[in-house]
């Protein structure tokens, strides 16, 4: 792994560390600014530093060597999210208020339409890798993953592609979506479907 890439490992201990010292800052002499603060650093700040390292190491869709000695743009934009996948229940707030969670995702990059359901247990592994259409319901416990990684012939292999979903669909409870797949408008996926690398529904 490079340099850059090992210091990109230390960015969720950074928002923990802020985080913490603004609840201890806002324990030791209580104002509103405390909370604000922890606001910003938890819901503001990673996806405003994806923006920014997607400028210098933009996401690119296909196949890459996780193994090479050389930075890899997806592992830095993985560590600036990981959290929210260590720790659901950040995300699963935002999803309680109406509209909240698509806008804070389309502040990560991803284009999120009109009138999006989320219930609150769904795991999105690469917020600026989905494309998601006008008044889509997501049942219990989807995830969306744009990324897959494979062990090949001594090297480890990355696949990453864009996630894209209609208009009017309904996503059954339990289902998986990988990195390019791609449901049409209308479609209905039943509980525990697994739409595969690459896939189209509809």
């Amino acid at each position: 792994m490079s340099l850059m890439g090992r210091a990109m490992s230390l960015y969720p201990t950074l928002i923990l560390s802020l985080a913490s010292g603004a609840v201890f800052w806002f324990a030791y002499r209580p104002s509103p600014l405390q909370p604000v603060a922890l606001i910003l650093i938890l819901y503001v700040l990673p996806p405003i530093t994806l923006r920014i390292h997607e400028l210098f190491f933009p996401l690119r869709d296909g196949l890459s060597k996780l193994s090479d000695p050389k930075y890899s743009h997806w592992w830095g934009a993985h560590q600036i999210q990981v959290i929210y996948t260590a720790l659901p229940q950040l995300e699963a707030v935002l999803r309680l208020i109406p509209g909240v969670y698509s806008a804070w995702l389309r502040l990560w990059g991803s284009r999120v339409g009109r009138k999006v359901y989320w219930t609150p247990n769904i795991e999105i592994t690469d917020r600026g890798m989905v494309r998601i259409g006008d008044r889509v319901v997501f049942g219990h416990k989807c995830k969306l993953l744009g990324h897959a990684i494979k062990p090949k012939g001594g090297s480890v292999i990355l696949y990453l592609r864009a996630i894209e979903i209609g208009n009017d669909v309904f996503i059954g409870a339990g289902s998986r979506l990988g990195p390019g797949a791609v449901i049409a408008d209308g479609a209905y996926l039943p509980v525990l479907t697994d739409v595969h690398i690459n896939k189209e529904i509809g």
